[in-house]
């Protein structure tokens, strides 16, 4: 393998962290992570904002929001309809 370079590392560190890259190019950028501390830190945030998405989207809204959203949601049907 070789060292691809911050721009490309940059350029596909969505897709790596996504297991999106062939073998050989999910190498090529792990390998220069592993060697570079400015693409380090960036793959670090990629990383933490996924979880923090992934989080995000587990979470439920309470209830009585629901409610309220649902009951304005029917509301403007109705006024449309």
């Amino acid at each position: 393998m070789t060292d691809c370079g911050c721009e490309k590392a940059q350029k596909s560190l969505e897709e790596y962290l996504h297991n999106e890259l062939c073998k050989e190019d999910a190498g090529d950028i792990r390998e220069h992570i592993d060697s570079c501390p400015e693409c380090s830190d960036e793959h670090r945030v990629g990383i933490v904002l996924r979880e923090a998405v992934q989080r995000a989207c587990k979470e439920a809204a309470p209830e009585d929001l629901r409610a309220q959203v649902m009951a304005k949601l029917r509301s403007i049907q109705a006024e449309h309809a």
